[in-house]
């Protein structure tokens, strides 16, 4: 009796936890088939990266002055913020401190209401011991943070997440798989990501054939993306805006910029980053008119 009881009790269970399971995964699917009518997505501008140089466009910032001039260009064309990453004096990615802190209070002195969020990027060269330094000497408000460069070292992500935590830096969560989306929720479920450490930048076609994005890229995530968290996306290749565009329309926060793409579905080179904010806002208000 006892044996029947448990039994039965366990299989409600799993009818209620089938069910809430089935009903969330409508949820998304209606949620994905029901675009957004008006779409005001948040802009962040990615105008350099840490690989492309002027070898590649003449017009990607590298000097402090190039990234200072490309912020207020973007900000008139409609970028609300602006991703930043610094160089070397030989124009390599760099994580100085003091070349952040010089380029941040430029920045704030020129376009004061853009919004700036700097990159812990390694691209190979730095370690996570080097990269939480770089957050503690800068104390960003903001920084974007992958999640797999962390786990390179997870004895060290609590301290990671933890000082975002204790000096008010906002993380956004770098995700280039369904992995690494599974490893940022077994930390939250840890307390190793704190609990208001929710935002997500989406990652399409990182590792695709010659790492050219397409809009069902975004798939995989949106299946299995539970949580009402800001949420962002950022495309390789000529399909960029395309993808922007349609994750704008799932109601996501678009990234934009030289650091993903310098051309047009076309191929026809942009010729600055303004040029591709410009025509990405055009399009935003194309599909919403």
């Amino acid at each position: 009796m006892v044996v029947t009881i448990i039994k039965t009790s366990i299989n409600k269970m799993n009818v209620r936890e089938w069910f809430v399971r089935d009903l969330l995964n409508v949820w998304k699917v209606k949620a994905m088939e029901t675009p957004c009518s008006s779409l005001e997505p948040y802009i962040l501008v990615a105008p350099n990266g840490a690989r492309r140089g002027q070898d590649d466009h003449p017009k990607l910032p590298t000097t402090t002055e190039d990234i200072i001039a490309t912020g207020i260009a973007c900000q008139s064309a409609g970028a609300n913020g602006l991703h930043l990453h610094v160089r070397d004096d030989a124009g390599q990615h760099s994580l100085d401190s003091g070349r952040y802190l010089e380029t941040l209070q430029a920045l704030t002195e020129a376009a004061p209401n853009l919004e700036v969020q700097i990159t812990t990027e390694a691209v190979g060269i730095y370690d996570v011991h080097a990269q939480l330094n770089c957050l503690k000497e800068v104390k960003p408000g903001w920084a974007s943070i992958s999640i797999r460069e962390i786990n390179r070292a997870p004895d060290m992500a609590d301290a990671v997440y933890g000082l975002c935590a204790d000096q008010k830096t906002r993380v956004q969560h770098i995700l280039y798989n369904q992995e690494d989306a599974e490893l940022l929720n077994y930390w939250q479920t840890k307390g190793v990501v704190r609990s208001d450490q929710v935002d997500r930048l989406f990652v399409l076609g990182r590792y695709t054939p010659g790492q050219v994005s397409k809009t069902d890229d975004l798939d995989v995530f949106m299946h299995n993306h539970t949580s009402s968290s800001s949420w962002m996306v950022c495309a390789f290749g000529p399909y960029e805006h395309a993808c922007l565009i349609h994750a704008a329309k799932l109601g996501g926060d678009i990234r934009v910029g030289f650091e993903n793409s310098l051309t047009d579905t076309s191929g026809v080179v942009w010729a600055d980053n303004a040029a591709s904010v410009a025509a990405l806002i055009e399009r935003i208000k194309g599909e919403s008119a």
